[in-house]
């Protein structure tokens, strides 16, 4: 299997690139996002790759970090999202809003992705949030037990979420809600007050 790619820019465009490797093209798929970073044709490129095979068959997908790269094979552990919607979704979310856009379950930022409607876009969050919650609230994989569950109590609690409606009521997006109070719950501590909250919510959205 291919897992990674170096090599020169030969070509790029309508969602794939070649890349030549010793005089050898690879054809990669990527999303608009890695499409963008790889520069200009003749550059020197470098690129995460996935492998897909099939009986029909080879397809390589190309990302620009092994965060896009892992946020794509996430995706795909939800069913009906296969490796085109992957691609769309990390056109127009990095992997960072991506966590942050399910942990939120803000379903409509999803939707900006060609092909993504509002039934796969519930899916999406509903069953990956369990998987990008610690992620997007800053928890660390071995983190001991109590500190991750006391985290994602935290993430869950009423306070927390009366702040982010109220940032959202106010006309912020929801992600962008949950993020800003996430940083000031951080910041504040975990038995923070709702005004607090909102106040520190607003700070950080303003700067």
């Amino acid at each position: 299997m291919i897992a990674r790619l170096k090599g020169i820019l030969d070509g790029s465009g309508d969602g794939q690139a070649v890349i030549d490797v010793n005089g050898v093209g690879y054809l990669i798929f990527c999303s608009g996002r890695t499409l963008s970073a790889l520069g200009n044709v003749g550059e020197a490129v470098k690129v995460e790759v996935e492998t897909h095979v099939r009986e029909d068959h080879i397809h390589l997908y190309g990302f620009s970090s092994g965060s896009e790269k892992a946020s794509f094979r996430m995706l795909q552990t939800v069913q009906g999202v296969g490796a085109k919607h992957a691609l769309s979704i990390l056109t127009v979310l990095s992997p960072d809003e991506l966590f942050t856009a399910i942990a939120a379950q803000d379903r409509t930022l999803l939707t900006r992705a060609d092909g993504v409607g509002p039934k796969l876009a519930t899916r999406i969050v509903n069953e990956l949030k369990d998987k990008t919650v610690n992620v997007a609230l800053g928890i660390a994989a071995d983190a001991p037990a109590a500190a991750r569950n006391a985290a994602v109590k935290a993430a869950g609690g009423d306070t927390l979420n009366d702040a982010v409606s109220a940032l959202v009521n106010l006309g912020y997006g929801r992600a962008e809600a949950y993020g800003a109070v996430q940083v000031a719950q951080a910041a504040l501590g975990a038995d923070a007050a709702l005004d607090r909250l909102i106040t520190g919510g607003l700070k950080e959205l303003a700067g």
